[in-house]
């Protein structure tokens, strides 16, 4: 135990003093707050334990088992510190529930596993809010169910003001979910206002192709022995799952302001511009969509992906996501 704490003290202090110089490159020789110490220290954390479920799940794997394990010491550390200290200061907090995730992904070059960032729906909305063109004074997210009333009312010459009108009738039977919509409210500006109506085709467009059925909802494989013995149905958590895709819409709608862009933002697209394509892009895809991204604590358990798949005894949620 004395030897692991070592361990881990060593790792924690080399990611710390990564972070440190890469800050005082990008600020010059200007000490850390403590707020960005504690921010460093929230993304070791998030990263150790990404790469330990990873590494898990590397060894688990009896065919086409890569040789490098995923620890520490094959981390691209240079790159991780960079991109780190971007999204620290943009504002993005892993220890935040739906803020960021982590996952590692191999660098065949560097022999390496670089460090993806893959953005929650709450860390959307941050980024909407820093970097926005005409941000809104409110958005207003609601999902409509089949008993629920709802008008939309479009702008024309006769109405400057594109508003709409909507209304609970059954609170406790709502009946089945047949779309949503999001809202931009300007207070002072409501010419502004737009109203965006998405039915239930158009939410479900936007469900990740690898999605969970343990947020989704849906038929998963029964495992005994090491055998696929049967399937059974998974409530999942659908309705918190098309609310988040309707949220995700709505701050990913809000234009980003060039004017803002500053060194971090830039280092961050930099950063998702290199797994834009190729394999790469789908891996990631296919790893962090079925982990149901925005999902605290539930993300970065990937099930079943892999070209040899280990079986795994069935599972179900314990508790909902962290709405």
């Amino acid at each position: 135990m004395t030897q692991i704490t070592q361990k881990e003290l060593t790792q924690s202090e080399r990611f710390m003093n990564k972070v440190v110089n890469e800050f005082g490159s990008s600020v010059g020789e200007v000490a850390l707050t403590n707020f960005q110490k504690r921010l460093a220290q929230n993304y070791f954390v998030a990263v150790d334990s990404a790469l330990r479920m990873a590494e898990e799940k590397r060894l688990k794997k009896t065919n086409n088992k890569d040789q490098l394990a995923i620890s520490w010491a094959n981390v691209n550390m240079e790159k991780l510190s960079r991109d780190v200290i971007a999204r620290a200061r943009i504002g993005f907090d892993p220890a935040q529930p739906n803020h960021i995730s982590m996952m590692p992904f191999k660098n065949n070059t560097l022999n390496k596993y670089d460090i993806v960032f893959i953005e929650g729906y709450r860390g959307m909305e941050l980024k909407a809010v820093k970097y926005g063109l005409n941000v809104p004074d409110n958005v207003i997210v609601e999902v409509v169910y089949s008993t629920d009333h709802f008008k939309s009312i479009k702008k024309d010459r006769n109405n400057q003001i594109e508003t709409y009108e909507f209304a609970i009738t059954n609170e406790f039977d709502r009946g089945n979910i047949i779309g949503g919509f999001y809202y931009h409210d300007y207070k002072t500006t409501p010419e502004k206002n737009k109203l965006v109506v998405m039915n239930l085709k158009d939410i479900e467009k936007r469900k990740p192709k690898h999605a969970s059925v343990e947020f989704w909802g849906g038929e998963k494989d029964i495992w005994e022995n090491n055998k696929k013995v049967g399937k059974e149905v998974v409530d999942g958590w659908y309705e918190k799952m098309v609310y988040k895709t309707v949220f995700r819409a709505a701050h990913g709608d809000v234009t980003i302001d060039s004017q803002k862009i500053d060194d971090d933002y830039l280092q961050m697209k930099q950063s998702e511009g290199e797994y834009a394509d190729g394999s790469a892009a789908q891996e990631i895809n296919e790893n962090a969509n079925r982990e149901a991204i925005d999902i605290e604590h539930e993300i970065l358990e990937p099930e079943h992906v892999d070209a040899d798949p280990e079986p795994q005894a069935s599972k179900q949620p314990t508790g909902g996501p962290d709405f």
